[in-house]
């Protein structure tokens, strides 16, 4: 199977909590039944939330570890739990299905959860090929099922203050947009080894975020690495020998996003965001886990540093981002991070890794123009060639990706109600 041996479910029967917030909307409409796989870290946020949204339910619970699953179920009230993927997928009265399980298999379950007509929420990457990800996608498209992509950052309320401020033209246009991201320590050499680099394990997220701020697909990128903290990982391969890596993305315009990752940062996990606009600048600050502030003749500052742990500083934005997708099911209302938001992000990690391997400035088109697929869910690399497939028409740019691409579902339909989630987060927040 995808995730784990096939074995017989086990199930356990326990009373469900009560659902703590129900819309008058939402009781009248069946609930939303949903199954999650993986009862990690990640999975056990993700189902938390779950348990709290309006008019959806989970029913069933996986993990290769079957405790661990019978663990979540106990905790959160799911009334089956098994150690079999498969069985979470295929279980006929799942509507849909939250992959919280390692990167290696989520392009085959997200496939398998297509098949069986299951809408899918998929934690990053969809997968770490680029045809895959296409396959994909497409899968779920075709197949007429919601696919979102869990970028957290995107629903953290700082950066979405950002966003707004930028929409609203509060500092003007755009002109430089800075991220950075830089973790408490660094990971162990057994996690970094296999990774896929700094750019796809790390730098992906802000990547992303710089288009999602600055509102426009982007052209290409230079990129840089080095290594600092961990001389161990100097042996490996690419960019998995970095664990400091700096970025410049051009967008149209003359917008230029800065970057800058490491894999440490001895005063706590430290991830901002800048615009400087053409009439004032907004910044964000860290987290910290509360304000108290300390007045000293040698010191004033805070009293403690920032988380320490991003699911300590992003624990918001899983829950909200949760929250969205199942507001999308419940109200059949447009996917608020879609299946092309994580193929973007994963174009641009691999430009980057291209222009440090390169040390030149890479169009993002010469990643996506190396996708060929000979039906929507049957793709491949071609390697750098004059030579291309009878019919073969290449996606020039990230603005032509609708040649690879089929429309989603959100897409086919006629729009339905005005306004997405995350502008009704937005207004509710800072109206």
């Amino acid at each position: 199977s995808a995730f784990a041996p096939p074995s017989s479910r086990l199930t356990h029967d326990v009373a469900r909590p009560s659902a703590l917030q129900m819309s008058t909307d939402s009781e009248a409409k069946e609930p939303v039944k949903v199954g999650v796989i993986g009862c990690g870290r990640i999975g056990i946020v993700h189902l938390g939330a779950i348990n709290k949204a309006p008019g959806v339910r989970p029913i069933v619970v996986s993990n290769p570890t079957v405790s661990k699953a019978e663990n979540a179920a106990k905790t959160f009230g799911v009334p089956k739990f098994t150690s079999d993927a498969m069985e979470v997928i295929e279980d006929p009265e799942v509507d849909a299905v939250w992959i919280c399980s390692p990167s290696q298999f989520h392009a085959d379950q997200i496939k398998a959860c297509a098949a069986n007509g299951k809408h899918v929420f998929c934690e990053k990457p969809i997968a770490t090929d680029l045809a895959e990800t296409v396959e994909a996608i497409n899968a779920c498209n075709e197949a007429g099922v919601k696919l979102m992509i869990g970028l957290q950052r995107r629903f953290d309320p700082n950066f979405l203050r950002v966003k707004k401020a930028i929409e609203d033209k509060e500092v003007g246009d755009p002109i430089i947009i800075k991220t950075c991201s830089r973790d408490p320590s660094p990971p162990p050499y057994e996690y970094v080894k296999g990774g896929g680099g700094i750019f796809n394990d790390m730098a992906v997220h802000d990547l992303d975020m710089t288009r999602f701020l600055a509102g426009e697909d982007p052209m290409e990128i230079l990129a840089v690495g080095s290594c600092h903290i961990d001389k161990s990982i100097e042996d490996l391969p690419g960019s998995e020998a970095f664990d400091t890596a700096t970025c410049i993305v051009r967008y149209p315009g003359g917008v230029n996003a800065m970057v800058d990752v490491c894999r440490q940062s001895s005063y706590g996990y430290d991830q901002r965001a800048e615009v400087l606009g053409s009439k004032g600048m907004i910044a964000t600050d860290n987290v910290y886990p509360n304000t108290a502030k300390i007045y000293r003749n040698d010191f004033t500052g805070n009293a403690d540093m920032p988380f320490d742990f991003f699911l300590s500083r992003y624990f918001e934005a899983y829950v909200t981002e949760t929250e969205a997708f199942c507001e999308s099911l419940v109200n059949d209302s447009e996917v608020p991070c879609t299946g092309v938001d994580g193929l973007v992000a994963l174009v641009m990690s691999i430009a980057a890794d291209k222009s440090a391997a390169e040390n030149r400035w890479v169009k993002f088109s010469e990643v996506i123009e190396q996708v060929y697929c000979s039906s929507p869910t049957e793709c491949s690399l071609l390697a750098n060639s004059d030579m291309f497939p009878d019919g073969f028409k290449p996606a020039s740019g990230i603005a032509e990706i609708g040649n690879i691409v089929v429309p989603d579902v959100d897409q086919k339909k006629e729009k339905g109600e005005k306004g997405s989630f995350m502008d009704k987060v937005m207004k509710g927040i800072w109206s």
